[in-house]
């Protein structure tokens, strides 16, 4: 990896936009060294980009399926041919390893431009709908979905392609022109998207980026078709409070406290793995990460013996290529006091701290990996969104304890049941609060994009993925079509007594005995 900081700052400083009100340094937070500057655009500019995205939205949508789906693929072979250098850029601006993302990253969009390519003429497909309703019968009934316009995909720090530019392949797949605004903090990787599928033969202007601050994103939510956000859920109530004044739909994935539940049963060593691995990836910067544990009393034990010790084991440092290290930087500077304020909170409060616990002394932003017991309903730890590398443990009396606590949360969006009993796994499941729940497994359920993912409750509105997540970027139309019909139907004007009451009489032989017909 080395120079990368130096080839990074030279691809995306000065990228010919206008500065407007000013610059963004993007700095590596594994290094706190500069590596670019990005415009923080006005709303004046932001509208420009959209004036453009509209005018060549019509030309985008005429190519159909095919034409729109040719250059998904070509993005698709750019990513893997280019595979080097877009990890280094990931890396760069987050400080995450190379593994996170090659395979958290990389590996989704090269299997999202493929997916989105290949299932949206079939998604997107007119729907026949058939009727039960007698005085419908014989006319054609049909749902289909039109691209929106304009989608404004507001994206978040922790995943610049996954989970920023992702939003925008099926966006873009179902016919819309797209301005992605990126976290200020991470802008790089969209930028190199963009340059991307300009080289794949997307027409100028349907994929823009605009680059910003807070001001930068109110203004495309104003200019968007429909506005799609994923971000704290803060954030999230000020983007759907700005969206209401222009009547603007939004989806929303917001924040988690993803709870994992270990029975008696399970195996213990893939548990401890799974706990430690999904807890700590990513830094623990992942939205549906393990961000507590519930373990029934007989093996509790054994199971915090076996995550402590892995846990130590974990090196955590500047990445430096594949194998270099297992935990990264925490990419945003505010975060590192969030996390250690939720430790020392369970500190305070009665937890002990057998990994970790600290802040990593040197340059760079980084937390130690930790373990936590002795921990309770009272701590944030427990009950607010850490995003960072902990793993709070709590010993439980049995499933029904573990399920009441996993459910003791404003937050619904993902999370884990571990046990060797499948179906027991799969019922708990069922009852687990949350909008995807994995049994024996982590956030694998996300890698299959034909599975929606959403919260529940304060974690979100809406799904990505699956169907709804290319039809969430559509309008909906109705169509109903009256091939053969009279001059006149028997309930137009003029009324008549004999004929209304002929009508009413067939009504009742219709509906009035309340059984199936």
């Amino acid at each position: 990896m080395a120079g990368v900081e130096e080839r990074v700052a030279s691809e995306h400083s000065g990228n010919g936009v206008p500065t407007g009100t000013g610059e963004i340094v993007v700095e590596n937070p594994a290094t706190g060294a500069e590596i670019g500057r990005v415009p923080d655009m006005p709303a004046e500019q932001v509208a420009e980009l959209a004036r453009r995205a509209r005018a060549a939205q019509p030309g985008w949508e005429a190519l159909g399926f095919e034409g729109r789906g040719r250059i998904l693929l070509r993005a698709q072979k750019w990513v893997m041919d280019n595979r080097d250098r877009v990890i280094e850029t990931i890396v760069s601006e987050t400080g995450k390893t190379y593994e996170d993302a090659l395979f958290a990253e990389v590996n989704y969009a090269g299997f999202a431009f493929r997916f989105w390519a290949e299932n949206a003429p079939e998604y997107m497909a007119d729907e026949k709908v058939r009727t039960a309703q007698l005085f419908v019968k014989g006319k054609k009934l049909l749902t289909r979905y039109k691209p929106l316009g304009l989608v404004g995909v507001i994206g978040p720090w922790n995943y610049p392609l996954t989970n920023s530019f992702g939003d925008c392949i099926p966006a873009l797949a179902a016919g819309n022109a797209v301005i992605l605004k990126p976290s200020e903090v991470t802008p790089l990787t969209s930028l190199l998207m963009a340059e991307a599928l300009r080289e794949c033969g997307l027409p100028p202007d349907v994929f823009q980026v605009a680059t910003g601050r807070g001001e930068t994103g109110a203004a495309l939510i104003d200019e968007s078709d429909m506005v799609m956000f994923t971000g704290s859920t803060a954030t999230g109530k000020k983007v759907m409070a700005r969206a209401a004044d222009t009547i603007t739909p939004v989806q929303l994935e917001l924040g988690g406290k993803d709870p994992m539940i270990v029975l008696a049963d399970a195996d213990l060593e893939r548990a401890a793995n799974a706990a430690v691995f999904y807890s700590m990836q990513n830094g623990g910067q992942t939205c549906i990460s393990v961000e507590r544990v519930y373990v029934e009393a007989p093996v509790y034990d054994e199971f915090v013996a076996k995550v402590t010790e892995k846990a130590r084991e974990l090196r955590t440092g500047v990445p430096s290529g594949p194998g270099s290290v297992d935990v990264g930087a925490i990419t945003f500077p505010k975060q590192l006091d969030i996390i250690s304020d939720h430790v020392e909170d369970a500190k305070a409060k009665g937890a002990r701290v057998l990994v970790g616990g600290n802040r990593k002394e040197g340059p760079g932003q980084f937390f130690e990996p930790t373990v936590l017991v002795d921990v309770d309903h009272t701590m944030k730890a427990m009950t607010e969104e850490t995003f960072g590398p902990t793993l709070p443990i709590m010993k439980v009396a049995d499933a029904e304890e573990a399920i009441r606590l996993a459910n003791d949360s404003q937050y619904g969006l993902a999370g884990s049941v571990f046990t060797k009993d499948v179906a027991k796994g799969e019922a708990i499941a069922r009852r687990v609060e949350s909008g995807a729940v994995d049994v024996n497994d982590v956030m694998v359920g996300y890698s299959a994009l034909e599975l929606p993912m959403g919260g529940w409750k304060a974690s979100g509105l809406g799904s990505r993925h699956g169907a709804g997540g290319i039809r969430k970027y559509c309008a909906q139309q109705s169509l109903l079509v009256t091939r053969f019909a009279l001059k006149k139907d028997v309930h137009m004007y003029p009324y008549k007594s004999r004929t209304t009451k002929a009508l009413a009489g067939a009504l009742k032989l219709l509906y009035g005995r309340g059984k199936r017909n």
